[in-house]
């Protein structure tokens, strides 16, 4: 069956996310419109295609465990000069994102992987541009602000164009209203996507 490249990550909701998908492009980032706006959970993973199964089972039973949590970004951030992303800050919800990550990577379950650097959730807003593009989107989101709860996450595959596309989306067992999930994006329009939660998206997915 050959493999997949499969992501896993937090959406950022609307109006939030597309704001910031058009700011990542208009910083020079050509891979802003493949990338809906996110907080990752798992990188870019390459895996047979016949553990879809296992690993869409494995994610249900995170999720229906999960209760939602609150999001607030704030200011910019750089990850420069060990790599190339400048993101928008994490203000409140760190913890939630780092224990969900934990169990969606169990290391007994079908998404265990080792990371290249330490878990530090974030929003990239600018990936392998030029210096003076980096500066420009560190500086232009210093004083950016959202905040909205967090509901759920969703698993996401690249295709062969470089492209992310969510393929599922995995709601919380419990937990308020949030804001509408990021509209417009190629992920919200890839064939047989199922499911719906407000907060369900590199890197992250990637980054």
């Amino acid at each position: 069956m050959g493999t997949v490249t499969l992501g896993v990550s937090i959406a950022v909701p609307e109006p939030y996310g597309s704001q910031l998908q058009e700011l990542r492009a208009g910083f020079g980032d050509a891979a802003a419109h493949g990338i809906p706006t996110h907080v990752t959970l798992v990188p870019p993973t390459e895996v047979e295609a016949d553990r879809l199964p296992a690993i869409r089972a494995h994610l249900v039973e995170v999720a229906a465990a999960f209760r939602s949590f609150r999001m607030r970004l704030a200011g910019t951030g750089t990850f420069r000069p060990l790599s190339p992303v400048v993101f928008v800050k994490i203000a409140e919800g760190a913890t939630g994102c780092t224990r969900l990550q934990s169990e969606v990577r169990d290391p007994h379950g079908p998404l265990d992987r080792e990371l290249a650097f330490p878990y530090h959730p974030h929003v990239t807003v600018a990936h392998g541009i030029s210096d003076e593009a980096m500066d420009l989107a560190f500086t232009t989101l210093a004083d950016y602000a959202a905040e909205w709860i967090c509901e759920g996450f969703a698993l996401y595959e690249q295709g062969s164009d470089g492209v992310w596309r969510k393929l599922r989306e995995y709601p919380f067992g419990s937990g308020p209203a949030c804001v509408p999930a990021q509209a417009g994006s190629p992920a919200d329009h890839a064939t047989g996507a199922t499911g719906a939660t407000g907060a369900a998206g590199a890197t992250a997915a990637p980054s």
